[in-house]
């Protein structure tokens, strides 16, 4: 049977309900609610946020300056005595080191038979036998004894200036021979020879924040303190170690009294990224005893 008129309007009423969408008063509504809910939340985690941000810049700053420190201490440890110096120059200081491979002791003397090869002080002398095992040796290192000075101005057992300096030529299980004769001028208490390598320098740069280890060049007698100019900028090895450093502090005393037979470094890195900063200080122990 057919529906009434009544009937159908209030069917047809039912279905306009039903199908009714959102006003833009309830959208409005909800997005104002839904921001000072979000403000809220905001307000509360944005603290702890900015701390954990903070913290691990802090954190990383810390290890990149904790990880220069703790090469060069290691470095210097390895270092030729008495061949530690420090020097400034246009606001970049300036660590250098002659890097030492190895070491031993040479006969002084001929055996009870009359035999071996001594290394004579009164003479130039070629070759010399090593008493123990030979070192690690290899083309372009030198043979220093009794190594005293650092400082340019003072030519006498001097590696750097190079009076007690020699170039290794070759060598068998018990005997090294240098490149050319050389008459060295101290005898070591010790008999004890050294095994350089190559000079080190560790280049701080807080102009552009910057700490940079190089290595390989040509031994000078004076300190080289320029990057941009021989022998830094032409050396085999330039290797960037730390960014973000402002500051640099590096300084060498030498203890034991008139032997000088120990040295200390102390070394201070001050470092920042957005406003953070962290400064690492460490102290590093030299052998000075040739």
């Amino acid at each position: 049977s057919r529906a009434c008129p009544e009937q159908r309007r209030r069917v047809t009423g039912h279905a306009a309900g039903r199908m009714r969408g959102v006003t833009l008063i309830e959208m409005i509504v909800v997005i104002a609610i839904t921001g000072i809910l979000a403000a809220v939340v905001a307000t509360f985690i944005r603290r702890p946020v900015e701390g954990y941000i903070d913290a691990a810049r802090r954190a990383e700053l810390s290890d990149i300056a904790d990880t220069a420190l703790r090469r060069i201490t290691r470095d210097l440890r390895t270092a030729l005595p008495n061949s530690i110096r420090i020097t400034s120059a246009g606001g970049v200081t300036y660590l250098e080191y002659l890097q030492v491979n190895g070491g031993g002791r040479y006969r002084s003397d001929v055996d009870s038979g009359g035999a071996g090869d001594p290394l004579d002080f009164t003479a130039a002398d070629a070759s010399f036998n090593v008493i123990g095992p030979i070192p690690a040796l290899a083309a372009g290192d030198s043979i220093v004894i009794y190594n005293l000075n650092s400082d340019p101005a003072i030519a006498t057992a001097n590696a750097y200036v190079g009076d007690n300096r020699a170039a290794y030529s070759s060598n068998t299980a018990t005997t090294i021979t240098l490149a050319a004769a050389k008459l060295f001028p101290f005898n070591s208490p010790g008999k004890r020879f050294q095994v350089v390598q190559y000079p080190v320098t560790y280049a701080c740069d807080p102009g552009v924040g910057t700490v940079r280890r190089i290595a390989g060049y040509a031994i000078q007698a004076a300190q080289p303190n320029n990057v941009a100019a021989a022998p830094l900028a032409a050396a085999p090895s330039n290797a960037l170690l730390a960014t973000s450093i402002t500051g640099c502090s590096f300084t060498y005393v030498a203890a034991g009294g008139a032997a000088q037979r120990a040295g200390g470094v102390s070394l201070s890195f001050p470092a920042q990224q957005a406003g953070e900063g962290v400064r690492l200080f460490q102290q590093a122990h030299g052998n000075n005893d040739p």
